[in-house]
């Protein structure tokens, strides 16, 4: 139990399309408020003192630093004569980026520093660690030349994904003196020899009105050498300021594409043929809603789209044909199946195509014509990440993982189509000790929902398994089996992890995704409600060793469920969330998210988002149940001030003394780039709230099952 924290209320009424609003705490929205600042140390000092007093804290602690020091790994990609990919061992708070050359790669291999094969001398291309040695700079995205003898990438800080473009010499591995702000998730081009490329960036402070800075992404293009500011704007000066251009260059440099996304429903393709002095982009598959993904290659555009297929299908278009920009002259290549067809790439002078089947990845390879190859030789039940490989390759590179299974690289040789795994990571959990099954329930509207049940062999439905719910369900994002390191504190110790594959989510296709969306976004939290539900009833817990968790869009998904139906829940893990859904688009990316939420502004679009706003669903005199909100000073996508106003409305409104903490991170942001260190306490305090409040206890020793329960 805890005293309540007391904050000060400053009444904000305002009536909007005909509704009263009262806001207490938006003056907990100013996060350069001095006031504001000796709130948050109050509240991180009562945190603090609630989490560290756990008797079970040490163990957990000790348990995951061994977990966290599982190793991760990314798909290699092959650039001319070099193989990058990245790495993290032991304690590194950060992967570290290494290089070798691909003639190195050929037979198979295993163990760490093996992605090479026998013999291969791997280098260290670029290691953040030895940048800086706190662990917050992070790299946040590379990309190699068409010969793979430069690298552009990008480093930021904090966690502000605020990337600053560099570009290195990877023979010698000396930085240019190339260096462009602004470049947050750039999309790069690389010219053919290397002189030049086309990317995107950010306005700078000035060039827009304040408060500008984060929209009005644009083309332009750099030759090596030139100060940033002369690169001339390329695409996107008429855009709208909240879409979003990627660009393509085919490896002839001739053909040059620039994909607009406006929200998450819809793309637009832009194609200019730069052997034409005179020529402009022109508008592929105009006045067409939906949405198209592109691989150039040899004067084709491979098409994958869900235009006319909501589990979409792949097209080619000729481009020299006159009449390319029309959809009616496309060739289709693979028509919609059962699978949802999340991406088809051109490699070795192949299509191969990267399928969701029931939430988990099949990998199928074709001619150019679409006529099927043998299968590709990959584990079942898991999740893919790539292909990855030049147009022209001779191998195929694939990531995979389960819930079990550890990164492991496998690479895919064309020329005798045999699959061979590289590179495992090591890990210290045996997978014969538990088991994961899929599952299907009934939502509220009748739909059938599946969901990944996740526990030690063995289970007994006798109603009293601690519970943990995770959950996303928006923006097409699909949940599929992955290696997560720290839930195995969990697993071992005797908890369930239950996933379910919520509409919003992509985990069926366009039509599960806009099933959760905009007036339709109540659907995703029914899904989530009633599969904690289902586990109720099918004896798997019960409410009161149930506990929810879920991050950003997952956030809200977690403040929509702990205020719709508090009764389901012992304990609430709300990661940087949005939870004020009438203000959200004024703060940060806010604006972005309109196509996936919904416009406040607008009478019909606030009455949805009124319905469901965790912040304005608070009730006083509601029990809810243990609650932990956390979020980072540095967030540059979701703002602080949801987690701030919603810590302080339930604080003051739950009359009974269960906790309702928050936790605000210095140096760090949403979490992409967040380095192990950080982890780790983020981690430690989220299982010790967990074991505290759903009574579980830690296992004694490494690998060991729990003891007594508390």
């Amino acid at each position: 139990t805890m005293p309540r924290l007391p904050t000060r209320t400053e009444m904000v009424t305002e009536t909007l399309h005909g509704v009263e609003i009262v806001d207490p705490y938006r003056w907990l929205e100013d996060g350069d408020s001095p006031e504001v600042h000796a709130w948050v140390a109050t509240q991180n000092s009562a945190t603090v003192a609630a989490l560290e007093s756990l008797p079970a804290r040490p163990a957990i602690h000790a348990r995951l630093s061994e977990l966290l020091r599982i190793g991760m790994l990314s798909t290699p990609v092959p650039r001319g004569q070099w193989l990058f990919y990245e790495r993290r061992d032991g304690e590194q708070d950060q992967p570290v980026l290494y290089v070798r050359r691909v003639d190195d790669a050929r037979g198979a291999a295993r163990g760490p520093g093996a992605v090479g094969g026998p013999g291969a001398a791997e280098r260290v291309l670029i290691d953040t660690n030895a940048l800086d040695p706190s662990g917050t700079t992070a790299l946040d995205w590379w990309i190699p030349s068409l010969d793979g003898n430069l690298l552009a990438y990008g480093l930021s800080e904090g966690g502000s994904e605020r990337s600053v473009l560099r570009v290195r010499d990877v023979e010698s591995g000396r930085d240019h003196s190339d260096v462009i702000p602004h470049c947050r998730a750039a999309s790069i081009a690389w010219e053919p020899g290397g002189a030049g490329f086309y990317y995107t960036r950010y306005p700078a402070p000035g060039e827009v009105p304040a408060g500008e800075e984060n929209y009005r992404r644009r083309v332009f293009h750099h030759r090596l050498g030139r100060p940033w500011p002369q690169d001339p704007l390329v695409f996107g000066a008429e855009l709208d300021p909240h879409h979003w251009p990627m660009v393509q260059l085919s490896s002839d440099g001739r053909w040059l594409l620039c994909t607009v996304q406006k929200g998450w429903t819809s793309t637009e393709l832009y194609l200019r043929d730069l052997r034409d002095p005179r020529g402009a982009f022109e508008q592929l598959a105009a006045g067409v809603e939906a949405i198209f993904a592109g691989d150039l290659y040899r004067d084709c555009l491979y098409v994958t789209t869900n235009w006319d297929a909501p589990r979409f299908r792949a097209l080619r278009a000729d481009l020299d044909a006159p009449q390319r920009a029309a959809l009616a002259s496309w060739t289709e290549l693979l028509p919609e199946g059962d699978g949802v067809l999340q991406g088809a790439l051109v490699i070795g002078g192949r299509l191969f195509a990267v399928y969701l089947e029931h939430a988990h990845s099949r990998v199928r390879a074709f001619e150019l014509d679409g006529r099927p190859l043998p299968a590709v030789d990959l584990p079942a039940l898991g999740t893919i990440e790539g292909p990855a490989g030049e147009e022209d390759g001779d191998a195929a590179w694939f990531l995979y993982s389960s819930f079990f299974v550890p990164p492991t690289v496998y690479r895919l040789d064309l020329e005798t189509w045999r699959s061979a795994e590289r590179e495992r990571i090591r890990a210290d959990v045996d997978p014969a000790r538990y088991e994961s099954r899929q599952v299907w329930y009934e939502s509220k509207d009748g739909t059938r929902v599946s969901m990944f049940l996740t526990h030690r062999r063995g289970l007994r439905t006798d109603g009293d398994n601690p519970t943990l719910l995770y959950g996303y369900g928006g923006f097409s994002v699909p949940l599929t089996p992955a290696f997560q390191r720290n839930t195995f504190l969990w697993l071992e110790s005797g908890g369930v992890l239950a996933v379910p594959n919520l509409r919003g989510g992509g985990e069926y296709g366009e039509g599960w995704h806009e099933a959760g969306m905009l007036e339709h976004k109540q659907n995703s939290f029914d899904d989530f409600l009633a599969a904690a539900r289902w586990l109720i009833d099918q004896r798997i817990t019960r409410p009161q060793r149930l506990g929810i968790m879920g991050g950003s869009n997952g956030g809200l998904l977690v403040g929509a469920a702990l205020t719709q139906a508090p009764e389901l829940f012992a304990a609430a893990v709300c990661q940087v969330p949005l939870l004020d859904m009438l203000r959200y688009p004024r703060f940060l990316l806010g604006r972005l998210w309109i196509p996936e939420y919904g416009d406040p502004d607008d009478p019909e679009q606030f009455r949805w988002l009124l319905a469901y706003s965790p912040y304005h669903r608070v009730r006083e005199g509601a029990t809810y149940p243990a609650t932990l909100i956390m979020t980072s000073e540095e967030d540059t996508r979701v703002d602080p001030m949801h987690a701030r106003k919603m810590a302080a409305r339930l604080q003051a409104s739950t009359p009974g003394e269960e906790p309702i903490l928050l936790r605000i991170e210095s140096r760090a942001g949403h979490g992409a780039g967040k380095p192990i260190s950080k982890t780790l306490a983020e981690y430690t305090d989220i299982w010790s709230f967990l074991f505290w409040r759903l009574r579980l206890s830690p296992p004694a020793a490494p690998g060991r099952e729990a003891g007594t329960e508390v």
